[in-house]
């Protein structure tokens, strides 16, 4: 065999190599793209993009949320008394124990957004989706109108699967507040759960469950509705990058989310920390008791205290939430 003859088989065998090679590197994108684009995945998306937001959002943001909290109950039954802000509430938290503290519940969030923002924000896509296509079908945009609606319905419905959890992050975040020999020390959100479950019954596991939904269709409202139709007049009426505007979009997301939801946000908390009382009654009977008994006692602006800590706590867990689900919708289109 001639010299030439062997530098032909050579760069013909180095040739298939590298052919062989390339298709094993690019058969596991393959598939992995393949795997995103089936029908199962498709509809799956959305719900596991929307629930690996929220538990990002709810990381960064939790420590606002105890505060938020620990506003809301202080001064409860009376009109007086000093008013709690955000640095107050802080130096006591941290000054009683460490700065950990900060992060009571955090178990429980992470469950609530698991369950909750996988719903709200997987609902809301599945829903836009279908009312996009509609608007289609019949010639014209889609408006305010469906946003709106598919906002309250999506989340309507995940509040009434996230209650539970909603409740046990009240729960421990409030245990702090009990004399030493009335707290429950919950270990962990399972731990609460199954307290709460055995002491009060399963029932009591959706205590609070009418303001919960209803500030849920509220905040939802403000939220998703808000940020998609600022988002879409943004993009029309100025010349903004697309992160600029989804970045401002989801801030004025969160003030009308913030200020739709305050209120029933306020009744949510009172009425999922409540237990019995020595005569055996709870403090209110229902959502709209809460709301009367408040108002009389202790005045309406009550249930607008802390919208500051509020409206941090809402926009940036919006904006986190809203940037990393579109970023993951990016990365999984």
């Amino acid at each position: 065999m001639t010299t030439g003859s062997l530098k032909q088989a050579a760069e013909s065998a180095r040739s298939k190599s590298s052919e062989v090679m390339g298709a094993a590197k690019r058969e596991p994108a393959s598939v992995a793209t393949d795997l995103l684009h089936t029908p199962f995945m498709r509809a799956a998306l959305p719900f596991i993009n929307g629930g690996a937001a929220g538990m990002v959002a709810t990381t960064v943001i939790q420590p606002v949320d105890m505060i938020k909290v620990r506003i809301q109950l202080a001064g409860e039954g009376t009109s007086g008394g000093p008013k709690p802000t955000a640095l107050s509430v802080t130096r006591q938290i941290v000054g009683s124990g460490k700065v950990l503290d900060l992060y009571t519940g955090l178990s429980a969030g992470l469950l609530r957004q698991a369950v909750y923002t996988t719903a709200r924000l997987g609902c809301f896509d599945t829903f836009m989706g279908r009312l996009t296509q509609r608007a289609k079908d019949q010639g014209r945009q889609i408006g305010f109108a469906d946003r709106a609606g598919a906002g309250l319905a999506a989340g309507g419905l995940a509040a009434m699967v996230g209650n539970p959890a909603d409740l046990a992050l009240i729960r421990m975040q409030s245990d702090g507040l009990k004399p030493l020999a009335e707290r429950k020390n919950y270990k962990s959100v399972i731990d609460a759960l199954s307290s709460i479950a055995k002491n009060e019954g399963v029932a009591a596991l959706w205590a609070g469950a009418a303001p919960t939904v209803v500030r849920a269709m509220a905040l939802n409202f403000g939220q998703l509705a808000f940020f998609s139709e600022a988002k879409a007049q943004l993009k029309v009426h100025t010349d903004l990058s697309t992160r600029t505007q989804t970045l401002s979009a989801s801030a004025i997301a969160g003030f009308f989310a913030s200020f739709f939801s305050l209120p029933f946000d306020f009744v949510k908390t009172r009425l999922q920390k409540q237990q019995k009382g020595p005569d055996g009654k709870l403090p209110y009977k229902g959502m709209a008791d809460c709301f009367r008994k408040v108002a009389k006692q202790e005045g309406v602006l009550r249930f607008y205290r802390g919208f500051g800590t509020y409206y941090v706590r809402i926009a940036p867990h919006a904006m986190v939430t809203l940037i990393v689900a579109d970023y993951l919708g990016f990365l999984t289109k």
